[in-house]
């Protein structure tokens, strides 16, 4: 069983980038069940759809799945639950503050454990892109591919 669990989780959302120009980046706490680090720690985590929003002067996050834990008793989580991230007031303000402009939100980008063992999320307070703005950097990344291969 120790095996199949990972000392050090990094998961990305790499739709994210694609989807949206990132503003601002932040380093959050999640509040976490038992059940819910150790399916983390496995990398059972899914943040596609996943989105933040600021409600009772808290930031939390809604259609992040975690998967249930495979060992775990009646005592289980629900893998869609809303979560609560942990940030200082000064940062939720600044975050509800640039929540008021059209087009731009908050958004999961990398979910790590942390060198003390918790586990931490980036969000970023993102814009969406625009069709051609997609298409730009397909084609820079097609280039920069064409590039690397020209070398070799």
């Amino acid at each position: 069983m120790k095996d199949k669990i990972e000392k050090s989780v990094n998961i990305r959302n790499k739709k994210a980038s694609f989807e949206y120009h990132f503003l601002e980046t932040y380093t959050a706490g999640i509040v976490l069940r038992g059940t819910e680090i150790k399916s983390i720690r496995q990398q059972k985590v899914n943040m596609q759809d996943a989105y933040c929003y600021v409600q009772d002067n808290s930031l939390r996050i809604k259609n992040f799945h975690i998967s249930s834990y495979e060992s775990g008793s009646w005592l289980n989580h629900d893998p869609l639950r809303e979560r609560i991230l942990l940030l200082k007031k000064k940062e939720i303000r600044k975050i509800t503050s640039s929540l008021e402009d059209q087009g731009v939100t908050v958004i999961p980008t990398r979910i790590y454990i942390s060198d003390r063992g918790f586990a931490k999320m980036e969000i970023a307070v993102a814009k969406g892109k625009k069709l051609y703005d997609k298409r730009e950097d397909l084609k820079e990344k097609d280039s920069k591919r064409e590039m690397k291969s020209i070398e070799f």
